[in-house]
């Protein structure tokens, strides 16, 4: 094995340069400097400019669907940039806080020709740095060694990496220790870590569940605003406090706590997407104007888990059809769905009635 970093690891540095605003090198047919539009900087838009050619702001089909961007690749959309573009336009072009405000961005021109790949797999980091999904990208006219070792930036191999890129990593189970809850003292909280160093994900075991019957279970996908500050907008935190007391009063249940805030956006995302509730938009049309799915969550890592604390089929506590589906499609068996219906208020009225319209939530 050699000392240096894998393309797992590599992954999870350019995630994090990403993040701060660092570019990144991609490898394929035509070598691409990338740099997320959110963090990018005045200065290293300059220099990119000078170190590239024919720049382009790679985006979702959702979000250039909302700018009037025609998509000829699919999935996404090369926007040209031309020289007049600067650093406000590209992250305007990113960001749909001001849409409403200045809802004229145009006329973009979109490119047509040359393979899409590394753009898309640029998005793709981009969303799992939990960054706005639009990124910055020149091709480089020298050998992309040449780029990194003058520059010292990070370098993907494509090919290495597209595997990694639309694929769970791998968990492992870091430790386990007892945890006395309000609703069971027999609690015991285990703790799992990715491969790729992204979020670690947590499993609350009540009692003693028996591994030959299904457990009663819960898939919970973290969410500060509702679990922990009691926001009224969602019904996130009923839901948490009414799976744990259903299992306490069974004496046997298992909650499994993923770390994908915002259906997978991220906290940061999601406050975005509750700024654009604010201007009318629901809560589907608000990912999809940042250039999000509906749902971005990988519901994998549940199974994942339950296979690793030895269980293979569950009593599903859940509304949303989406997680029974994957879960039998991974290999954990579902044969009982158990309703969870509480939390709803005046304020989030509207949003439990887009999930049950447009995401099929039994509600």
């Amino acid at each position: 094995m050699p000392l240096g970093p894998d393309i797992i690891e590599t992954l999870a540095r350019a995630r994090g340069d990403l993040r701060m605003g660092v570019p990144v090198v991609i490898s394929g047919a035509t070598p691409v400097i990338i740099a997320a539009a959110e963090t990018l900087s005045s200065d290293r838009l300059a220099m990119l400019r000078g170190v590239g050619r024919d720049p382009v702001l790679a985006v979702t089909a959702w979000r250039a669907q909302t700018l009037k961007a025609r998509v000829y690749d699919g999935d996404l959309a090369r926007i040209e940039v031309r020289a007049d573009m600067d650093l406000g336009m590209l992250q305007a072009l990113a960001d749909p806080k001001d849409d409403l405000q200045t809802p004229m961005k145009g006329p973009l021109a979109t490119r047509r020709a040359g393979d899409a790949a590394t753009h898309r797999a640029a998005i793709m980091l981009c969303k799992a740095a939990r960054l706005l999904p639009a990124v910055f990208c020149v091709d480089i006219d020298e050998d992309a060694q040449s780029t990194v070792s003058r520059y010292g930036l990070t370098m993907i191999d494509l090919d290495a990496a597209q595997p990694h890129l639309s694929t769970s990593s791998p968990l492992h189970p870091v430790v386990h220790a007892r945890l006395p809850l309000a609703v069971s003292e027999a609690g015991r909280l285990h703790v799992f870590r990715p491969e790729d160093g992204s979020e670690e994900h947590y499993a609350v075991e009540i009692g003693r569940p028996d591994r030959a019957r299904p457990v009663l279970a819960r898939l919970h996908s973290a969410c500060f605003t509702g679990d922990l500050m009691g926001s009224l907008k969602c019904d996130c935190g009923p839901q948490l406090r009414g799976a744990l007391a259903q299992m306490g009063a069974e004496g046997a249940g298992v909650l499994l706590y993923l770390n994908q805030e915002g259906r997978g956006i991220g906290l940061a995302n999601k406050m975005r997407a509750y700024a654009l509730q604010d201007q009318g938009f629901d809560t589907v049309e608000a990912n999809h104007r940042l250039g999000f799915e509906d749902d971005e969550r990988d519901f994998r890592l549940g199974s994942d888990i339950l296979k690793s604390l030895g269980f293979s089929a569950v009593r599903l506590l859940t509304n949303n059809p989406a997680k029974i589906a994957m879960m039998e499609a991974s290999g954990i068996a579902v044969p009982e769905r158990v309703p969870l219906k509480v939390g709803e208020t005046h304020h989030n009225h509207g949003y439990l009635a887009t999930k049950a319209a447009k995401s099929g939530h039994l509600l």
